[in-house]
């Protein structure tokens, strides 16, 4: 492989190396693209977090360790005759210079990036407006997308009025099952819909959800710190009384 910086070009090599299949690393080469993909994700949660702390250094580093798993995945490919790493940076090159016509080609102005992406798309088998939203993201993020896919072609609320209201319903649907299966169904139902309501909002729920975990657990540590006696020990109005206080003690940002 050549055309290549000589950093990515090390690493490539340092990959090649730990696949070898008679002197390389012996984890390295039992994992599969099914065991490296966990790592992937995490790897690309560590790059989201560093830039929410801010922490350039941190960035640095998880980048780098995200850019590890592109060339881990490349590598196995490679073995296997699919492509390799040439190729994957190729595609991404090619697939750029396509979505933006408006500065490497003759249009004025970007056809927008969602357009673009469903013409791309113009000829695969599956035409629906759903079409390309994929199944291993979170849960949050896959249904707000379904439901951004969903309302680019008209089927959505008018206002954020119908998706508060459809909260209520589910909630009501909810208290109403009998069995577990039904629970999870209504439960299910209603977390959809308050990402909808989030979304109508201008609200990121992912966002939102992860903020509050932060939120919850700075305030159950505070808890911990001036509790006079184990937490399991208190009664649920001693544990409000903390709760309380913690928050007061807290910063509004907390």
């Amino acid at each position: 492989m050549t055309g290549f910086p000589a950093s990515l070009s090390a690493l490539v090599e340092i990959m090649r190396r730990l696949r070898e299949p008679q002197t390389g690393c012996e984890w390295d080469r039992a994992q599969s693209f099914e065991t490296i993909a966990p790592y992937t994700i995490e790897e690309a949660y560590e790059v989201a977090d560093a830039i929410a702390r801010g922490d350039m250094d941190d960035l640095k580093d998880e980048l780098g360790d995200l850019q590890l798993q592109i060339v881990y995945h490349a590598r196995m490919a490679e073995e296997i005759g699919a492509f390799d790493v040439d190729d994957v940076i190729a595609a991404i090159c090619a697939k750029m210079v396509r979505r933006h016509p408006h500065i490497f080609g003759d249009e004025a102005h970007s056809p927008g990036w969602e357009a673009l992406k469903a013409a791309e798309r113009h000829g695969d088998e599956d035409q629906s407006a759903l079409a390309g939203v994929a199944l291993a993201l979170p849960a949050l993020k896959r249904a707000e997308k379904l439901q951004r896919r969903a309302a680019r072609i008209g089927f959505d609320w008018p206002d954020a009025d119908g998706p508060r209201a459809k909260i209520l319903e589910e909630l009501a649907e909810l208290d109403a099952a009998s069995s577990a299966a039904d629970r999870e169904a209504e439960l299910g139902d209603l977390l959809f819909s308050v990402v909808n309501y989030a979304r109508r909002l201008d609200i990121d729920p992912e966002t939102a959800l992860r903020e509050a975990s932060r939120r919850f657990e700075a305030r159950f540590r505070c808890v911990e710190e001036i509790a006079d006696k184990p937490l399991k020990d208190m009664n649920i109005d001693e544990l409000e009384a903390l709760w309380q206080e913690a928050k007061r003690l807290q910063s509004p940002s907390l």
